[in-house]
C-alpha cells in the first residue's frame, strides 16, 4: 500500500501566519483569543474570538483581490507557503494533483454585506456576489494560480469539513488516483449573524475556551486556514523532499441520532477507524488531539468515546486541545489542529491543552492526563480528531517519519 507524506504546510491562523510562528507560540502558549473592540450589539454571551490581524494586500494578486472573499484569500495564502515549502507543484503534473479543501460557512463576509444592503436599501447587488460567496471558490482559485487541473472540490460537513477533505485527499493519494494533493481548510465565518446565530445556541464563552477544565463554559469562536501538500512518501524521496510526517489512517462515522447533540458511540467509531486503517491497535496510540471544544456536552462525549475505546488506558493516555489557542474556527479547527499534531510529532513535544490553570482538568471525564503543560514524547502514532454538529465524525491518524 502507498504511504503518504506531509512535505509542504501553510497557515494564516490566529496565533501564526506561517507554520513557524505557529509552532513558537504552540508550544510558548501564546494565546490568539482576544476580547473584540467593538463587539455587535445584541450579543450575550460572545465577547472575545480569535481574530487575526490579515493584510489581504500582501498575499493576493490584483485580479486575485477582485474576486477572492476574506475565507478564499486565506485559503489562497496557506496554499502558496505549502506549495512553497513542498516544490509539490513542480514535482508533478498539474493534472495528477488534487486540490480538496474543507469550508463550512463560505464567502459570509461577502454574503451578509450584500444582503444588508438589498434589505436595508435596496442597494444594488455586486456583480461577483454570487462567485465571492461559493464555499469553493478557494479550491478553485487555488488550482487557478498553481497550474491544478486534477480533482478540485470542496467539502462541507460543519466542524468536521477539514478533517474529512485532508482524509479524502489522503486516501486518494493512497490510492493512487492522484500523484498528490493540496488539502486543509480555510473558513471566515466571523460576521455579525454567524456570531449571533451561535451565541443564541448558548455554547459560546463569555470569557475564552477552555477544553475538559472544570470550569469550562463555552467556547470561542476563530477564523483561518491550514493547507498540506501531500504525496506519495516513495515520490517525495525520489526528489529529496523534506517529509514533515506520514498520513497513515483516516476514519469516518455518522451518529445518526441528532442535529446538536453527539453520542458516544460515533466518534468512538471513527477513533477506531482510523486506528484500523492505520493497521494499529489503541494501544500504540500515544497522543491525541483532542475536537476538545470547552463545551459541557462536547468534551464530556469525547472523553466517554476516549473512555470506549481506551478502556482504563484512557487515564494515563497524552490528551490535549489547542482550541484554547487558536479557538474554533468552525470547518478550520480540523486543518489547525492537524498542523499542531504534525509540529508535536516533528519536536518531539506534545502541546498544552490551554486554560487549565486555574481548576484543572474536570475529575469527571476520567481524563487524567490532559496535559497541564507541554510534555517532551515521540508517539509511535498520533490521532486528531474532529467532531461535527449532524453527527459528522473524522479522524486521522499520523506518525512521525523515522526514515
Amino acid at each position: 500500500m502507498t504511504r503518504v507524506a506531509i512535505t509542504g504546510v501553510g497557515c494564516i491562523t490566529p496565533i501564526g501566519q506561517d507554520s513557524a510562528s505557529f509552532a513558537e507560540n504552540l508550544f510558548a502558549g501564546r494565546n490568539g483569543i482576544r476580547e473584540m473592540p467593538d463587539p455587535p450589539p445584541g450579543l450575550h454571551f460572545t465577547r472575545t474570538a480569535a481574530v487575526q490581524d490579515f493584510r489581504q494586500d500582501e498575499w493576493l494578486t490584483a485580479s486575485q483581490r477582485q474576486i477572492a472573499e476574506r475565507s478564499s484569500a486565506f485559503a489562497i495564502a496557506a496554499a502558496r507557503q505549502a506549495v512553497r515549502q513542498s516544490g509539490l507543484v513542480a514535482a508533478h503534473p498539474g493534472h495528477s494533483v488534487a486540490v480538496i479543501f474543507g469550508c463550512s460557512t463560505g464567502g459570509r463576509t461577502t454574503e451578509e454585506h450584500e444582503s444588508r444592503k438589498l434589505y436595508t436599501t435596496g442597494g444594488r447587488i455586486h456583480p461577483l456576489t454570487v462567485p465571492r460567496v461559493m464555499a469553493s471558490a478557494g479550491a478553485s482559485l487555488v488550482s487557478m494560480e498553481h497550474g491544478i487541473t486534477g480533482p478540485a472540490f470542496t467539502i462541507t460537513t460543519a466542524c468536521a469539513s477539514g478533517t474529512h477533505a485532508i482524509g479524502i485527499a489522503f486516501h486518494m493519494v493512497r490510492s493512487g488516483a492522484v500523484r498528490a494533493a493540496l488539502t486543509g481548510a480555510h473558513e471566515a465565518p466571523l460576521t455579525y449573524a454567524f456570531l449571533k446565530g451561535w451565541d443564541s445556541l448558548h455554547v459560546v464563552s463569555p470569557t475564552a475556551c477552555r477544553p475538559f477544565a472544570a470550569d469550562r463554559d463555552g467556547m470561542t469562536l476563530a477564523e483561518g486556514s491550514a493547507v498540506f501538500a501531500i504525496e506519495s512518501l516513495d515520490s517525495a524521496l525520489a526528489r529529496g523532499a523534506e517529509i514533515l510526517a506520514e498520513i497513515v489512517g483516516f476514519g469516518m462515522s455518522s451518529d445518526a441520532h441528532h442535529i446538536t447533540q453527539p453520542t458516544t458511540a460515533g466518534p468512538a467509531a471513527a477513533m477506531l477507524h482510523a486506528i484500523e486503517d492505520a493497521h494499529a491497535a489503541p494501544a500504540n496510540v500515544g497522543y491525541v488531539n483532542a475536537h476538545g471544544t470547552g463545551t459541557d456536552v462536547n468534551d464530556r462525549v469525547e472523553a466517554e468515546a476516549l473512555v470506549r475505546i481506551f478502556g482504563d488506558r484512557a487515564r494515563t493516555l497524552p490528551v490535549s486541545s489547542t482550541k484554547g489557542l487558536h479557538g474554533h474556527a468552525i470547518g478550520a479547527s480540523g486543518a489547525m489542529e492537524l498542523l499542531a499534531t504534525v509540529l508535536a510529532l516533528r519536536s518531539n513535544l506534545l502541546p498544552a491543552n490551554a486554560g487549565l490553570s486555574e481548576t484543572g482538568v474536570d475529575p469527571a471525564l476520567g481524563l487524567d492526563r490532559v496535559l497541564l503543560a507541554n510534555e517532551p514524547a515521540t508517539p509511535s502514532l498520533a490521532l486528531s480528531s474532529s467532531f461535527a454538529f449532524g453527527g459528522l465524525n473524522a479522524v486521522l491518524a499520523l506518525r512521525r517519519y523515522e526514515g
